[in-house]
């Protein structure tokens, strides 16, 4: 867990300094998070309108500032983003600025990544050293790494769900449940597009409880987050004036705050990101790190050998994924590739760990793919920190040689040609291969490769 931990914080701590853009350090929504977490900070309260009047920003943003929010009664100016991530932020603001901000998410990617290698350890029962090099290699590279340091709350939410995850991969105690609601509550605060992964866990839980004959337990459960939505709603209209954070912002006056998923969605053309959020040449994760790819052969040897409580990995990475796919706006906008699954991505980790331990054949191709994968990473962390790049604009001009072969292969929905459909359909097949060779692969029955180790170095029953 430690090694582990210092090999994700390194992969992170190498983007502290890595430019967002050519005219700001940090960009898009980064800075209305930092100027929260100054207000939270100095004046103890969201209104940011003293800051921006005093033009806050300049050490982290020098360009002019896009500035989000609308006048609210008073002359308040509130950012149009849930709160946790400020107040998260807001101790290393106080000590070190920006640069204490981003130290703080990487040293929760630090402990996200531990606690990853401690779930699979201890609930998937994955030999320490593959737990080790799985969670070291995604951890360390796109995009967990840059989501460690970009001033977002996509890695205090994964942090969240991988807490999650630990308690529904066993049986469910008390105290679990009791982390359940911590989580479930959690999650809209860091932002309400997890609102669909928090229902979920909910729900999994709920239901587990239900089967355990714990009825007292799940009705408890149930009316506390009832209770805790009511709180959100009534704050967020209080503070924000609105159902949701976005009834704060500048450009949803028109459209409503529920505009920010789009005012005529185009569903059928929305589908495409289910394998394009993994293929897609500039905004897929295996773009840049070719290791996701095999949680796909994993997705399919989990449905077939179904270890204990394994649905939970699936439904959570499926909820996560789908909530990207058809209600998020864009999968391609002013951020790094990957935000919008980042959340979820503890599952697919936990999956690969799972799978990889069962495989050793695999294990080979995991560590060539996610040696090229941490390679690519760094070295364009390097070419953001010189200048060369930034992490947001241009990101896909990296002189990285691997992924300038890789690329061509893979299909680009930011300039649609006859070749993007081409290059579609193959990954579509290639995807679908993959999943059946993992079926095909997986034997039920057969003996676990550690099984025999285990048995000898289990304690006794009445030593336990």
């Amino acid at each position: 867990m430690a090694v582990t931990a210092a090999v994700t914080a390194a992969g992170a701590g190498i983007g502290v300094s890595a430019r967002a853009t050519y005219g700001a350090r940090t960009t898009a929504d980064e800075p209305q998070y930092l100027l929260s977490a100054i207000s939270l900070t100095e004046d103890g309260d969201l209104d940011i309108s003293d800051e921006l009047a005093a033009q806050r920003w300049r050490s982290f943003h020098e360009a002019v500032l896009p500035e989000q929010t609308r006048p609210l009664a008073g002359g308040r100016r509130i950012s149009p983003h849930d709160p946790l991530l400020p107040v998260l932020l807001a101790p290393g603001v106080a000590l070190a600025g920006w640069v204490g901000a981003k130290v703080t998410l990487v040293a929760l990617a630090a402990v996200t990544a531990a606690l990853l290698v401690w779930s699979a350890v201890r609930r998937l029962h994955v030999a320490p050293r593959v737990a080790a090099m799985t969670v070291s290699v995604l951890g360390a590279s796109v995009p967990l790494a840059p989501y460690g340091s970009q001033i977002y709350p996509e890695l205090p939410a994964a942090l969240a769900v991988t807490g999650a995850l630990a308690v529904l991969l066993a049986p469910v105690r008390r105290v679990g449940v009791a982390v359940i609601f911590a989580v479930c509550c959690a999650l809209p605060w860091l932002g309400i597009k997890y609102a669909p992964v928090a229902a979920l866990l909910a729900l999994v839980t709920t239901v587990r409880l239900l089967r355990d004959r714990r009825v007292g337990q799940a009705g408890a459960l149930v009316a506390a987050l009832i209770a805790a939505g009511a709180i959100y709603l009534a704050v967020h209209q209080a503070v924000w004036t609105g159902w949701t954070v976005y009834a704060s912002a500048d450009h949803f006056v028109d459209s409503g705050e529920f505009g920010v998923v789009g005012t005529s969605p185009n569903y059928w053309g929305r589908s495409v990101r289910l394998a394009g959020l993994l293929t897609e040449r500039s905004f897929g994760i295996a773009a840049w790190q070719p290791a996701w790819l095999l949680t796909i052969p994993a997705l399919g040897a989990l449905a077939r050998l179904r270890p204990p409580h394994w649905p939970v990995l699936g439904l959570v990475l499926a909820a996560g994924w789908l909530n990207a796919t058809f209600v998020a706006l864009t999968m391609a906008g002013w951020w790094f590739p990957g935000r919008q699954i980042v959340v979820v991505l503890p599952a697919a980790v936990l999956i690969c760990a799972w799978w990889l331990d069962r495989h050793r054949p695999a294990r080979w191709v995991f560590a060539v793919a996610g040696v090229a994968g941490v390679a690519s990473w760094v070295m364009l962390a390097v070419e953001a920190v010189t200048g060369r790049l930034t992490l947001i604009y241009d990101f896909y001009t990296t002189a990285n040689p691997l992924y300038r072969a890789w690329r061509a292969v893979l299909p680009d929905f930011l300039r649609i040609t006859p070749a993007t459909w081409w290059w579609h359909g193959v990954w579509l097949v290639v995807l679908a291969v993959m999943a059946a060779a993992g079926w095909r692969a997986a034997r039920p029955g057969a003996a676990h490769p550690h099984a025999a180790r285990r048995r000898v170095e289990s304690p006794p029953p009445a030593v336990r």
